[in-house]
């Protein structure tokens, strides 16, 4: 590594422990904290200032117009599920499902269900206000789960959707790596559902009954206040209009990945699910549909359902800030160059091709915060080393690089600063549990792919 790519790794280390240092102890409001490191990376990496701004707007705003746009349908949904007293009759019936002990089960297995189709950061919106509800039920009556209630309902989500996301094709970084690899997308899927059985296991509810206890989490009073209360003014919805309409943009979603692998392009049905089945439009087409069948359909008029909507709006302004300062910081990080220093520099480590492509991945993930960015360019650089080693099962390279870009999510992911500030935890405790929580998904994913090398 030359003299300037040693400097660009000092200067990227320090000013993430410097943020994570003002946040941490200075008490410092997370968003100026990353904002103020985004803009001091880039000056300090070289940058010319106009550079530096534009990187910022470019990180931000399509951080927003993805995680933002969703993040403000689902409070949107969430807020007339929550009204309507839909979500706490799903989270009553999950609760009769095994009994309160088996609840970080139960969630996962939900979360697991509905995510096949789930973009993560589609998934925790649609699933925070039934995380909440359940937790709030836990919080009344532990029935003796021991730790925190939120934890104990919202970690075991996590790790499904996050499972998922990262093994099971037609998730877009599995799909990627596919490609890349040249694997076939058939083994890959199968894999994928095999190994993200245990691992959502291990890292959902084991863990989460190991760690509930020892850490906590506060979501915010207004949030939960909202997510957790019915207007009893109206009647409630039955309970199969209730998960017929959560279903419906997951449904729409899985259309949209049934297309895209049975259909050619062009196709008008591909075409149709390419646009309805986006996590944007799906959601949005969700609250439409959630503003009759939780709204004018139990008695609300126009003027009700409208204050709803705008009522969602408020409580999550900051945590869309946070995550599109932290947006900005994860595209300076990959302008300034860091993620080609750190891909070159793997090259040159000795490794087993399987283990190398996972260590790619991490490395990329840590130093961008952002896991397509690993698995595009951990794919990319060891798509030759598949054509090379005929011995090789390309799906598992490429469920090998899937699980290495989840490894130790922190301050330079969006992801990190969702759950974050809908769980309201700090961050000794987020890295203790959410950050913890990836890498075990990480880990587990490469010593599977290892030992199914072994017999495949």
């Amino acid at each position: 590594m030359s003299q300037h790519d040693l400097y660009l790794l000092a200067i990227a280390v320090i000013v993430i422990l410097a943020v994570v240092f003002a946040i941490a102890r200075l008490r410092v409001h997370p968003f100026p904290a990353l904002v103020t490191g985004a803009l001091a990376l880039g000056l300090l990496a070289g940058a010319a200032p106009d550079q530096v701004l534009k990187s910022f707007r470019l990180g931000f705003g399509e951080t927003l117009a993805n995680v933002g746009v969703l993040l403000a349908l689902g409070a949107m949904f969430g807020e007339l599920l929550a009204s309507s007293g839909g979500a706490e009759r799903v989270s009553s019936a999950l609760l009769k499902v095994g009994g309160t002990r088996a609840i970080p089960w139960t969630m996962c297995a939900v979360s697991m269900i509905l995510g096949l189709p789930l973009f993560f950061e589609a998934g925790v919106v649609l699933m925070m206000p039934i995380i909440l509800n359940v937790g709030a039920s836990l919080a009344k009556n532990p029935a003796g789960l021991k730790g925190n209630p939120y934890l104990l309902a919202g970690l075991p989500v996590f790790a499904g959707i996050s499972v998922l996301h990262a093994l099971v094709p037609p998730h877009p970084g599995p799909m990627v790596a596919i490609d890349a690899m040249k694997a076939d997308l058939g083994m890959t899927l199968i894999l994928g559902l095999l190994m993200s059985i245990p691992i959502a296991v291990v890292a959902g509810p084991l863990y989460t009954l190991w760690i509930a206890p020892r850490a906590a989490s506060a979501p915010p009073a207004d949030l939960v206040g909202r997510l957790t209360r019915r207007d009893d003014r109206f009647r409630s919805p039955g309970i199969a209009v209730t998960i017929l309409t959560i279903l419906f943009p997951i449904l729409l979603m899985l259309g949209k990945a049934a297309v895209d692998l049975a259909l050619p392009p062009g196709h008008p049905l591909r075409v149709l699910f390419e646009f309805v089945g986006n996590p944007i439009v799906a959601l949005l087409l969700a609250v439409i549909l959630a503003t009759f069948t939780f709204g004018f359909f139990i008695g609300k008029d126009t003027r009700a359902v409208g204050k709803l909507l705008g009522d969602a709006l408020p409580p999550i302004s900051a945590i869309m800030l946070i995550i599109g300062a932290g947006g900005a910081l994860k595209q300076t990080l990959i302008d300034v160059g860091l993620g080609a220093v750190i891909a070159q520099a793997s090259q040159l480590v000795h490794l087993s091709p399987l283990l190398l492509g996972w260590f790619t991945a991490v490395i990329l993930r840590l130093a961008t915060g952002s896991a397509t960015v690993a698995i595009v360019t951990a794919s990319g650089l060891m798509a030759a080393t598949v054509t090379v080693n005929p011995g090789l099962n390309p799906s598992l390279m490429a469920l090998s690089i899937g699980s290495g870009s989840l490894f130790f999510s922190h301050i330079n992911d969006a992801g990190f600063w969702l759950v974050k500030e809908y769980m309201g935890m700090n961050l000794p405790n987020m890295f203790k549990t959410w950050s913890v929580l990836e890498t075990i998904i990480a880990v587990m994913g490469l010593f599977l792919c290892l030992g199914l090398s072994l017999v495949i």
